[in-house]
């Protein structure tokens, strides 16, 4: 079995339960954590994120996680498995994958390289990610990379180079009162005929796209409806995960368009929440040739993946403007689950990955 003190720095950041808005703790460990591997500077700044910094070059790479996990507590545990090797273990605990996993890959990482002459490393474990993503846009304005690496789970021989956008809103259907015996359309049947025109315009644009990356992909994540003797109204909250070519303000001028067939009903289209647009990288790029070298160094077969959800990488990628990656371990299929679990020779991988990767890239 693998000895659990070589893995201190993800079970202790996964021991932290730190759903979002109770990330305070968990901060406080992970800036004592880095001080304790050498870091030249760890704090936690005015966001409340945790920050690690080693070296003092004008050259730098910032390596984004977050800290945050969502609700509902998963006692931590190691449990050993059968491996094609031998024996392994995997840890049990909330934030193991998503992605405390991946941020702690990040400090251990760093904490191996160590101080590069004109180099400065900046870990960062970043609060609200699963809400409004606060932590990340603070860190956004604060600064200006040369390189990014974006904590999420993508197993440790992958390399995330795109996450669609998404854009979330209200559309409200209002109308006079009328009587029950009137046959009229009442609001929450026009509610209904306003989602089927939405599909219908989802099912058109996706109908000659070929990839899940280039489509939008449409839910309804809730309705309800009511009157007050005077008016009647019907409400859906509508998601949508957005591809490349559509923005969100482009999808939201779309809803409006689409539903203004309506003409007997007022329709409101109300944004709610934050949208973020897709988001891209380029493949030919220093810092991914790194990783692909930094893979093949660990026996690893390197592939590049699109995913269908958003993260951090939408909000600072962006406002940075330099190569970005998405990277880290872990099967992102356990995101949010009751078996939310990682496999401790998978985080050793990645570490390994990400340390030649940050060699090579400052070499």
């Amino acid at each position: 079995m693998m000895d659990a003190e070589n893995f201190e720095t993800l079970i202790g950041l996964v021991s932290q339960y730190s759903p979002s808005g109770q990330e305070r703790q968990a901060v406080e460990w992970l800036v004592a954590r880095m001080k304790s591997l050498g870091y030249d500077n760890a704090f936690v700044d005015e966001a409340g994120n945790a920050v690690g910094v080693m070296g003092r070059g004008a050259k730098q790479v910032v390596l984004l996680g977050h800290i945050d996990t969502v609700p509902g507590e998963i006692k931590v545990a190691l449990t050993p498995i059968p491996s094609p090797t031998g024996r392994g273990e995997i840890l049990y605990g909330r934030g193991a994958v998503d992605a405390k996993g991946p941020l702690a890959c990040f400090v251990d990482a760093v904490a191996q390289v160590g101080a590069v002459e004109g180099w400065q490393f900046v870990v960062i474990g970043a609060v609200e990610e699963e809400r409004n993503s606060e932590g990340a846009r603070f860190a956004a304005g604060q600064y200006q990379p040369d390189f990014a690496v974006i904590g999420e789970p993508n197993q440790w021989e992958r390399v995330a180079l795109g996450y669609k956008g998404s854009a979330w809103s209200s559309v409200t259907v209002k109308r006079g009162q009328t009587h029950t015996a009137s046959g009229e359309q009442t609001a929450a049947e026009a509610a209904i005929e306003a989602w089927l025109k939405i599909k219908t315009y989802v099912d058109s644009f996706n109908m000659d796209k070929r990839r899940v990356f280039d489509k939008l992909l449409l839910t309804l994540r809730g309705m309800e409806s009511g009157q007050d003797g005077f008016e009647q109204w019907a409400r859906l909250n509508v998601g949508v995960r957005l591809p490349l070519e559509v923005s969100p303000s482009e999808w939201y001028s779309k809803l409006e368009e689409t539903l203004k067939v309506l003409e007997t009903f007022r329709v409101f289209v109300e944004p709610a929440g934050f949208a973020v647009p897709a988001w891209e990288g380029g493949k030919n790029n220093p810092l991914v040739r790194a990783f692909l070298s930094g893979i093949r160094s660990q026996g690893g077969e390197p592939r590049f993946v699109y995913k269908t959800g958003t993260a951090d990488v939408n909000i600072v990628a962006p406002v940075w403007k330099c190569p970005a990656v998405v990277y880290g371990p872990g099967d992102s299929n356990l995101d949010h689950t009751p078996n939310e679990h990682i496999e401790l020779k998978e985080y050793a991988s990645a570490v390994q990955v990400l340390r030649k990767t940050l060699k090579n890239l400052t070499g």
